[in-house]
């Protein structure tokens, strides 16, 4: 699992507390400092990688935009303040949330998934181009799984465990064993992901798991109990696919 530093600056006791214990709360997070004034922090950041900062906005001496503005390397940013007036601002400074106090570890995830996908993109774009080709190969011959993300969870999805995945506008459902999990997904980037011996568009609104299938019947797949629908024009690949 990769991991990301996190530095909190935030002048109130209290609410440093609440974002350690927090930030203690998730894996991928480590926390590698609590300062109270932005003169803390800019030592912090000269000692030590940090991907993520909490940035409180009102503080004494230097406010947190102020203390954005200092900086030549900015990690990505969440703001956290009392002050909602401040929210269309904070945006000119490319926060990646903000969070308006009191705030609770629901929406403190919500933020932390934006910051961390946005920062898995930032990592994997500044790999080698070399080592991206490896891992994508190393990830086809050995990736038996997906991650997907549902309701502030993130599940291992075994690709023999989907029957199928249905497109429900910007959702996806997977069908599965043990029922239906909802994400915030497409299926023409999950046509990209799964494996294409294993899986099969048959529809725009359907990738079914060739192996789950029991017949072919006119237009229709049949999936255990349920039958899908063949779009026309998948029709011709679905057939050379499978006969």
């Amino acid at each position: 699992m990769t991991k990301f530093n996190c530095l909190v600056i935030d002048d109130e006791e209290l609410a440093r507390n609440l974002l350690e214990n927090y930030i203690g709360r998730l894996p991928h997070l480590t926390l590698v400092g609590k300062c109270r004034d932005p003169f803390e922090a800019l030592e912090a950041l000269s000692s030590q990688s940090v991907d993520l900062l909490f940035l409180d906005i009102q503080m004494p001496g230097m406010t947190g935009m102020e203390f954005l503005r200092t900086l030549k390397k900015k990690p990505l940013v969440i703001f956290t303040t009392a002050y909602s007036e401040f929210a269309l601002e904070s945006y000119n400074h490319d926060a990646t949330d903000y969070l308006l106090k009191p705030f609770g570890f629901e929406r403190f995830v919500q933020a932390v998934n934006k910051a961390t996908d946005l920062l898995a993109l930032r990592k994997a774009a500044e790999s080698p181009p070399i080592l991206r080709e490896q891992s994508a190969e190393v990830a086809a011959t050995t990736k038996d799984f997906i991650l997907v993300k549902s309701e502030h969870k993130v599940h291992r999805l075994r690709f023999e465990d989907i029957a199928y995945v249905e497109g429900m506008r910007e959702y996806v459902a997977f069908h599965t064993p043990q029922g239906r999990i909802l994400s915030l997904n497409s299926l023409k980037s999950l046509e990209e992901e799964l494996p294409n011996d294993q899986f099969l568009r048959i529809h725009k609104s359907y990738i079914v798991a060739i192996g789950k299938i029991a017949a072919i019947e006119g237009n229709q797949v049949q999936i255990g109990k349920e039958k899908l629908p063949i779009g026309a024009s998948y029709r011709e690949a679905v057939l050379a696919k499978l006969m």
